[in-house]
Protein backbone atom coordinates (compact mmCIF):
# COMPACT_ATOMS: atom_id res chain seq x y z
CA UNK A 1 0.00 0.00 0.00
CA UNK A 2 1.73 3.13 -0.90
CA UNK A 3 2.18 5.77 1.15
CA UNK A 4 -0.01 9.27 0.43
CA UNK A 5 1.96 12.40 -0.20
CA UNK A 6 0.64 15.89 0.04
CA UNK A 7 0.63 17.96 -2.51
CA UNK A 8 2.35 21.03 -2.47
CA UNK A 9 0.16 24.13 -1.91
CA UNK A 10 -0.27 26.12 -4.73
CA UNK A 11 1.19 29.84 -4.19
CA UNK A 12 -1.09 33.07 -4.86
CA UNK A 13 1.27 33.69 -7.56
CA UNK A 14 1.34 30.10 -9.53
CA UNK A 15 -2.76 30.55 -9.13
CA UNK A 16 -3.11 33.46 -11.16
CA UNK A 17 -0.71 32.31 -13.46
CA UNK A 18 -2.38 29.51 -14.40
CA UNK A 19 -5.63 31.43 -14.79
CA UNK A 20 -4.03 34.41 -16.94
CA UNK A 21 -2.57 31.20 -19.13
CA UNK A 22 -6.65 29.41 -19.57
CA UNK A 23 -7.81 32.73 -20.16
CA UNK A 24 -5.35 33.27 -22.92
CA UNK A 25 -5.67 30.09 -24.52
CA UNK A 26 -9.18 29.50 -23.80
CA UNK A 27 -9.57 33.41 -26.32
CA UNK A 28 -7.49 31.38 -28.84
CA UNK A 29 -4.55 34.03 -28.92
CA UNK A 30 -0.59 33.50 -28.46
CA UNK A 31 1.26 35.69 -26.37
CA UNK A 32 2.90 37.72 -29.45
CA UNK A 33 -1.41 38.28 -30.30
CA UNK A 34 -2.05 38.99 -26.44
CA UNK A 35 0.98 41.94 -26.64
CA UNK A 36 0.03 43.07 -29.95
CA UNK A 37 -3.44 44.07 -28.70
CA UNK A 38 -2.81 44.97 -24.91
CA UNK A 39 0.25 47.27 -25.72
CA UNK A 40 1.93 45.19 -22.91
CA UNK A 41 5.44 43.29 -23.89
CA UNK A 42 5.57 39.61 -24.82
CA UNK A 43 8.33 38.56 -21.89
CA UNK A 44 6.57 40.48 -19.47
CA UNK A 45 3.20 38.93 -20.07
CA UNK A 46 4.99 35.40 -20.11
CA UNK A 47 6.95 36.05 -16.90
CA UNK A 48 2.91 36.51 -15.48
CA UNK A 49 1.94 33.21 -16.51
CA UNK A 50 4.89 31.19 -15.43
CA UNK A 51 4.63 33.04 -12.08
CA UNK A 52 8.10 34.65 -12.35
CA UNK A 53 6.63 38.31 -11.82
CA UNK A 54 4.02 40.08 -9.89
CA UNK A 55 2.27 42.91 -11.94
CA UNK A 56 0.68 46.43 -11.16
CA UNK A 57 -2.76 46.28 -9.35
CA UNK A 58 -3.50 48.16 -13.00
CA UNK A 59 -2.46 45.35 -15.35
CA UNK A 60 -4.92 43.14 -13.89
CA UNK A 61 -7.67 45.53 -14.10
CA UNK A 62 -6.97 46.24 -18.14
CA UNK A 63 -6.91 41.89 -18.50
CA UNK A 64 -10.07 41.21 -16.42
CA UNK A 65 -11.06 44.57 -19.11
CA UNK A 66 -10.10 42.78 -22.19
CA UNK A 67 -10.80 38.90 -21.42
CA UNK A 68 -14.58 40.32 -19.68
CA UNK A 69 -14.21 38.75 -16.65
CA UNK A 70 -15.44 41.22 -13.74
CA UNK A 71 -12.36 41.03 -11.29
CA UNK A 72 -11.53 37.67 -11.51
CA UNK A 73 -7.72 38.29 -12.23
CA UNK A 74 -8.01 41.09 -9.61
CA UNK A 75 -9.22 38.88 -6.85
CA UNK A 76 -6.40 36.41 -7.72
CA UNK A 77 -3.58 39.25 -8.05
CA UNK A 78 -5.36 39.92 -4.27
CA UNK A 79 -4.11 36.63 -3.32
CA UNK A 80 -0.77 36.51 -4.82
CA UNK A 81 0.31 39.71 -3.79
CA UNK A 82 0.39 37.97 -0.26
CA UNK A 83 3.84 35.92 -1.26
CA UNK A 84 5.81 38.36 -0.90
CA UNK A 85 5.22 38.92 2.62
CA UNK A 86 6.08 37.38 5.66
CA UNK A 87 3.04 34.91 7.48
CA UNK A 88 2.58 37.35 10.16
CA UNK A 89 2.59 40.28 8.08
CA UNK A 90 0.40 38.44 5.69
CA UNK A 91 -2.72 38.10 8.36
CA UNK A 92 -2.19 41.80 9.06
CA UNK A 93 -3.23 42.48 5.42
CA UNK A 94 -5.60 40.26 5.01
CA UNK A 95 -7.37 42.23 8.12
CA UNK A 96 -6.59 45.32 6.32
CA UNK A 97 -8.18 44.46 3.22
CA UNK A 98 -11.18 44.41 4.92
CA UNK A 99 -11.24 46.74 7.81
CA UNK A 100 -13.84 49.24 7.89
CA UNK A 101 -11.61 51.82 10.12
CA UNK A 102 -7.71 52.00 9.76
CA UNK A 103 -5.95 54.25 12.06
CA UNK A 104 -2.19 54.49 11.76
CA UNK A 105 1.22 56.27 12.99
CA UNK A 106 4.08 56.59 11.28
CA UNK A 107 7.76 57.83 11.55
CA UNK A 108 8.27 57.76 8.30
CA UNK A 109 5.62 58.09 4.68
CA UNK A 110 2.98 55.55 5.08
CA UNK A 111 3.12 52.98 2.35
CA UNK A 112 0.02 53.70 1.38
CA UNK A 113 0.31 57.32 0.36
CA UNK A 114 4.26 56.33 -0.79
CA UNK A 115 4.61 57.27 -4.88
CA UNK A 116 6.31 54.22 -6.61
CA UNK A 117 9.84 56.37 -7.16
CA UNK A 118 9.92 56.95 -3.64
CA UNK A 119 8.83 53.43 -2.05
CA UNK A 120 11.35 52.07 -4.97
CA UNK A 121 14.23 54.01 -2.70
CA UNK A 122 13.09 53.18 0.60
CA UNK A 123 12.92 49.63 -0.31
CA UNK A 124 16.10 49.08 -2.52
CA UNK A 125 18.73 50.44 0.45
CA UNK A 126 18.46 46.96 2.18
CA UNK A 127 18.96 44.98 -0.51
CA UNK A 128 22.83 43.93 -1.51
CA UNK A 129 22.17 40.15 -3.03
CA UNK A 130 22.85 39.75 -6.95
CA UNK A 131 18.98 39.31 -7.63
CA UNK A 132 18.51 42.67 -5.41
CA UNK A 133 16.71 43.88 -8.16
CA UNK A 134 13.78 41.69 -8.73
CA UNK A 135 13.68 41.45 -4.99
CA UNK A 136 12.94 45.06 -5.27
CA UNK A 137 10.52 45.59 -8.14
CA UNK A 138 8.85 42.79 -6.85
CA UNK A 139 8.31 44.52 -2.55
CA UNK A 140 7.79 48.31 -4.88
CA UNK A 141 4.28 46.22 -6.82
CA UNK A 142 2.92 44.46 -3.18
CA UNK A 143 3.59 47.68 -1.30
CA UNK A 144 1.98 49.63 -4.02
CA UNK A 145 -1.11 47.14 -4.33
CA UNK A 146 -1.96 47.81 -0.78
CA UNK A 147 -2.97 51.33 -1.84
CA UNK A 148 -5.67 49.85 -3.83
CA UNK A 149 -7.76 49.65 -0.24
CA UNK A 150 -7.65 53.34 0.03
CA UNK A 151 -10.25 53.48 -3.72
CA UNK A 152 -11.52 50.11 -3.29
CA UNK A 153 -15.97 50.52 -2.32
CA UNK A 154 -16.95 50.92 0.36
CA UNK A 155 -13.73 52.90 0.95
CA UNK A 156 -12.52 52.62 4.22
CA UNK A 157 -12.14 55.64 6.74
CA UNK A 158 -8.64 56.49 7.51
CA UNK A 159 -6.77 58.23 9.92
CA UNK A 160 -2.87 59.00 9.65
CA UNK A 161 -0.82 60.31 12.14
CA UNK A 162 2.37 61.32 10.66
CA UNK A 163 5.54 62.10 12.39
CA UNK A 164 6.92 65.53 11.65
CA UNK A 165 9.96 64.02 10.64
CA UNK A 166 8.62 62.31 7.99
CA UNK A 167 8.51 65.88 6.41
CA UNK A 168 12.64 66.44 6.91
CA UNK A 169 14.00 63.18 5.46
CA UNK A 170 13.85 63.95 1.71
CA UNK A 171 14.07 61.54 -1.10
CA UNK A 172 17.60 61.17 -2.62
CA UNK A 173 16.41 62.47 -6.39
CA UNK A 174 14.57 65.91 -5.64
CA UNK A 175 11.61 65.13 -8.44
CA UNK A 176 11.07 62.08 -6.55
CA UNK A 177 10.85 64.12 -2.92
CA UNK A 178 8.07 66.64 -5.05
CA UNK A 179 6.02 64.30 -6.34
CA UNK A 180 5.84 62.69 -2.98
CA UNK A 181 5.23 65.94 -1.11
CA UNK A 182 2.25 66.52 -3.84
CA UNK A 183 0.97 62.96 -3.26
CA UNK A 184 0.70 63.77 0.25
CA UNK A 185 -0.74 67.01 0.06
CA UNK A 186 -3.66 65.53 -2.36
CA UNK A 187 -4.06 62.47 -0.12
CA UNK A 188 -5.15 64.81 3.04
CA UNK A 189 -7.68 66.17 0.73
CA UNK A 190 -9.31 62.98 0.24
CA UNK A 191 -12.96 62.91 2.17
CA UNK A 192 -11.98 58.95 3.19
CA UNK A 193 -8.11 60.24 5.48
CA UNK A 194 -7.82 62.33 8.10
CA UNK A 195 -3.81 63.25 7.84
CA UNK A 196 -1.92 65.07 10.79
CA UNK A 197 1.29 65.36 11.69
CA UNK A 198 3.05 65.19 14.85
CA UNK A 199 5.49 68.11 14.52
CA UNK A 200 8.89 67.96 16.20
CA UNK A 201 7.44 70.54 19.18
CA UNK A 202 5.67 67.91 20.61
CA UNK A 203 8.79 66.13 21.98
CA UNK A 204 9.77 62.60 22.75
CA UNK A 205 6.52 60.48 22.84
CA UNK A 206 5.70 56.91 23.34
CA UNK A 207 6.15 55.93 19.60
CA UNK A 208 9.19 57.06 18.54
CA UNK A 209 10.32 53.51 18.32
CA UNK A 210 8.33 52.26 15.26
CA UNK A 211 4.68 52.47 13.91
CA UNK A 212 1.40 51.27 14.85
CA UNK A 213 -1.71 50.32 12.92
CA UNK A 214 -5.45 49.87 14.40
CA UNK A 215 -8.02 48.36 12.22
CA UNK A 216 -11.97 47.81 12.85
CA UNK A 217 -13.83 45.42 11.03
CA UNK A 218 -17.24 45.60 9.98
CA UNK A 219 -18.25 43.62 13.15
CA UNK A 220 -16.72 45.64 15.76
CA UNK A 221 -13.66 43.49 16.17
CA UNK A 222 -10.28 45.68 16.10
CA UNK A 223 -6.86 44.04 16.25
CA UNK A 224 -3.49 46.07 16.44
CA UNK A 225 -0.27 45.91 14.61
CA UNK A 226 3.21 47.20 15.91
CA UNK A 227 6.55 47.70 13.56
CA UNK A 228 9.98 48.73 14.94
CA UNK A 229 13.38 47.94 15.14
CA UNK A 230 12.92 44.79 12.68
CA UNK A 231 10.12 43.38 14.90
CA UNK A 232 6.57 43.06 14.32
CA UNK A 233 3.53 42.02 16.31
CA UNK A 234 -0.21 41.68 15.71
CA UNK A 235 -1.92 42.17 18.59
CA UNK A 236 -5.83 41.08 19.03
CA UNK A 237 -6.06 40.32 22.98
CA UNK A 238 -8.96 42.94 23.45
CA UNK A 239 -7.27 44.65 26.75
CA UNK A 240 -4.02 44.88 24.99
CA UNK A 241 -6.06 46.38 21.62
CA UNK A 242 -7.90 48.88 23.89
CA UNK A 243 -4.44 49.87 25.43
CA UNK A 244 -2.94 50.33 21.94
CA UNK A 245 -5.83 52.50 21.05
CA UNK A 246 -5.36 55.16 24.82
CA UNK A 247 -1.37 55.36 23.47
CA UNK A 248 -2.95 56.22 19.89
CA UNK A 249 -5.17 58.82 21.37
CA UNK A 250 -2.30 60.24 23.39
CA UNK A 251 -0.60 61.06 20.05
CA UNK A 252 -3.48 62.61 18.47
CA UNK A 253 -4.17 64.83 21.31
CA UNK A 254 -0.43 66.04 20.72
CA UNK A 255 -0.69 65.89 16.80
CA UNK A 256 -1.98 69.12 14.68
CA UNK A 257 -5.24 69.38 13.59
CA UNK A 258 -5.61 68.59 9.79
CA UNK A 259 -5.53 71.92 8.54
CA UNK A 260 -2.73 73.05 10.56
CA UNK A 261 -1.05 69.80 8.76
CA UNK A 262 -1.54 70.57 5.66
CA UNK A 263 -0.02 73.67 5.75
CA UNK A 264 3.24 72.32 7.41
CA UNK A 265 2.64 69.80 4.67
CA UNK A 266 2.05 72.78 1.84
CA UNK A 267 5.57 74.59 4.17
CA UNK A 268 8.12 71.68 3.32
CA UNK A 269 6.86 71.52 -0.63
CA UNK A 270 7.37 75.41 -0.60
CA UNK A 271 10.81 74.84 1.38
CA UNK A 272 12.19 72.52 -1.22
CA UNK A 273 10.96 74.14 -4.06
CA UNK A 274 13.13 77.34 -2.86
Amino acid sequence: MSEKVDAEPVSGRAMLGQTLRVLREKAGKSLGQLADETGYEKSYLSRLESGDRLSKVTVMEDLDGYYGTGDLLLSHWKAARLDAFKDQYKRFMELEATARIMWKFTLGIPGLLQTEDFARGVLSGAQTTADGDEIVEELVVARLGRQYLLRQKPEPEVRIIMDEFALRRPAVRGKTWHDQLLHVEAASLWPNVTLQVLPFSAGAHHHMNGSLTLLWQRDGSAVAYKEGNGCSRLIEDPDEVLRQRLSYDRLRDLALSPSDSLAIIRDALEEHRS
